[in-house]
C-alpha cells in the first residue's frame, strides 16, 4: 500500500494500489461506469472546477462526505463552493455546523469584528471535523473575497445543527440585554429550566424520559414565540441581529426536544435534527431574498435523499437532501462523495481522541467496489435522468451497500456498523469519487502566527 502520510506539497497525487494492470472487461457495469464518469484533474488544477458549471442553475447545492474526517472531501468541496460563488452568484454557505461557531465564522470572514463576549469556536466533538487546515483554507479563501466587496455583497456563512444547547440561550439572553433588559430577564428565568443539564443535554432527556413530562418545552417555545411576536420592534433596532437570536432561540427550542427524542428512537431524534437544518437553511434564504443561493456542506448521509436509503425505507427517517428536493425540486442538487482506500481522522468512541486509521478496502458487493473497479482514480459521475446512460442507471438502481463513515469509525464491524443499502441514483444527482484519500490535518493549539484579533480559530 502506498505511503498514506500527510502531504507535504499542495499538489494531489491520486496513486491507488489496489488496481489491476487491465481495464474493467466489456459491458460489465464498472466498464459504464468508466465509459461515463469524467475524470477529475488535481483539485488544485482549476479546471477541476468547470465540470461542475452545470448545476450553476440550482438555488440549493449540498456537497456530501462519506466521512468526516477526509481531506480530499474538504478541499474539494472548497474549490467547488469558489467556483459557484465566483462565477455563478452562489452567497451562502451553510455548514453542519452549530449556529454559533458559525456566526463566528461568518463575522471573521464578513469583516465585522470579533463579540466582545465571544468564546472559542469548535471546541464540542470531534473538533477535528471543522478546525482543520483543509476548512481554515476555505475560510481564508471567503475573508478575501469578502474584502473589497459591499455589505450586501459579502459571501455568508451559517451552521446548520442544533448541539449549542448553551452557546444558543446565553446568545438570545445577551441580543435581549440590549435591545430589551425586561426581555431579557424574562428569557433568564425560562431558560434557568435548562441551565443545569447543559453541560450534559442528554441527561435532561434521559430525566424527563422517565418522568414523562418535558417540564422545559414551554419555557423554551414561549421565549421563542416572544421573538417573533417582537420581529418589528427588535428587527427595527438591529436586523441582523434580530435574525441571530431568533435563529439561537429556535436552535435552542428543538434542542430541547431533541436531546428527549433520543430516548424516543433514532428516528424521532434523526428527523427532528434534520428539519431543524432544513428550517434554518428556508430562513436564512427567505431573509436574503429571491436571488439567494446556498452551498452546503454535510455528511452523504444528510445529503443523499433518505427516501433511496435503507434510512428511510426501513428506518422511516428523513433528511436534507429529501427536505430540500421536496421544497425546491430541481432546483436542488445532491452530491455524494466516495472514496476507497487511504486513512481517515476519526475516533473510536463518542468524545474519544481523534485517531488516523486506514481504511478497509471496500467490500466486493458495494458502489464503492464498483467505482473502484472503474479504472478512474477521481471522476465524477452525474446520474441524471436523461444524462447518464440508461443502462447504467438501471444497473445502479438496484440496491447496493454503500459505505458511510461518521466521527466513529470501527473497521473491525464495518460491514454491520459502516454499509447501508442504497440506490444511488436516487440518491444523489452526482458523485464525486476519489480511490485514495488522506485525513484532515487538524489545526494546532495556538492561532497562526500573525492571525488578526478577529481571527475565529483562537484557543
Amino acid at each position: 500500500m502506498s505511503d498514506l502520510s500527510w502531504r507535504t506539497t499542495s499538489e494531489h497525487v491520486f496513486t491507488p494500489s489496489r488496481r489491476g494492470l487491465t481495464p474493467p472487461p466489456g459491458g460489465s457495469t464498472a466498464r459504464l461506469i468508466a465509459d461515463a464518469a469524467e475524470p477529475l484533474l488535481s483539485i488544485d488544477n482549476p479546471a477541476f472546477t468547470r465540470v461542475f458549471d452545470r448545476f450553476a442553475a440550482a438555488r440549493v447545492v449540498l456537497l456530501g462526505e462519506a466521512t468526516h474526517g477526509t481531506s480530499e472531501f474538504y478541499e474539494a468541496r472548497a474549490a467547488i463552493t469558489r467556483r459557484l460563488v465566483e462565477q455563478h452568484g452562489f452567497d451562502l454557505v451553510a455548514l453542519e455546523a452549530d449556529w454559533p461557531d458559525a456566526r463566528a465564522v461568518d463575522r471573521y470572514v464578513r469583516h465585522r469584528g470579533k463579540r466582545p463576549d465571544a468564546q472559542p469556536v469548535f471546541r464540542r466533538f470531534p473538533t477535528w471535523m471543522w478546525r482543520n487546515a483543509e476548512f481554515e483554507g476555505f475560510v481564508e479563501w471567503m475573508r478575501d473575497h469578502n474584502r473589497f466587496r459591499t455589505v450586501d455583497e459579502r459571501l455568508t456563512v451559517l451552521g446548520l445543527d442544533l448541539y449549542s444547547l448553551d452557546a444558543s440561550m446565553r446568545a438570545v439572553i445577551d441580543y435581549l440585554d440590549q435591545v430589551d433588559p425586561q426581555a431579557a430577564a424574562v428569557a433568564r428565568e425560562r431558560y434557568g429550566c435548562l441551565t443545569p443539564w447543559v453541560e450534559d443535554p442528554q441527561a435532561y432527556g434521559r430525566r424527563a424520559f422517565t418522568s414523562g413530562y418535558a417540564r422545559c418545552e414551554p419555557a423554551v417555545n414561549a421565549m421563542l414565540q416572544d421573538l417573533l411576536e417582537k420581529r418589528l420592534e427588535y428587527a427595527r433596532l438591529d436586523e441582523e441581529g434580530f435574525l441571530d437570536a431568533t435563529a439561537n432561540a429556535r436552535l435552542a427550542a428543538d434542542a430541547e426536544g431533541y436531546f428527549r427524542a433520543i430516548f424516543f428512537g433514532r428516528a424521532e431524534a434523526w428527523n427532528l435534527r434534520d428539519r431543524h437544518m432544513m428550517d434554518t437553511l428556508n430562513l436564512i434564504l427567505e431573509t436574503r431574498g429571491v436571488d439567494s443561493k446556498a452551498v452546503v456542506w454535510a455528511h452523504n448521509s444528510h445529503v443523499g435523499d433518505a427516501r433511496a436509503t435503507a434510512m428511510g425505507r426501513d428506518q422511516g427517517e428523513i433528511n436534507l437532501g429529501q427536505l430540500a428536493r421536496e421544497r425546491f425540486g430541481e432546483a436542488a442538487v445532491l452530491i455524494g462523495f466516495g472514496t476507497d482506500l487511504g486513512a481517515v481522522a476519526c475516533a473510536s468512541d463518542w468524545d474519544g481522541p481523534m485517531e488516523v486509521k486506514r481504511l478497509n478496502p471496500s467490500l466486493a458487493e458495494t458502489y464503492e467496489r464498483l467505482a473502484w473497479d472503474s479504472d478512474v482514480p477521481a471522476f465524477l459521475l452525474d446520474l441524471r435522468p436523461g444524462v447518464v446512460d440508461e443502462e447504467l442507471r438501471r444497473r445502479l438502481s438496484e440496491p447496493r451497500p454503500e459505505r458511510f463513515i461518521g466521527v466513529i469509525y470501527r473497521p473491525e464491524t464495518e460491514r454491520i456498523s459502516h454499509y447501508a443499502s442504497c440506490v444511488l441514483p436516487e440518491q444523489f444527482d452526482a458523485y464525486v469519487w476519489f480511490d485514495q484519500t488522506h485525513p484532515v490535518r487538524p489545526l494546532p493549539a495556538d492561532p497562526r502566527k500573525g492571525a488578526p484579533d478577529t481571527y475565529p480559530f483562537g484557543l
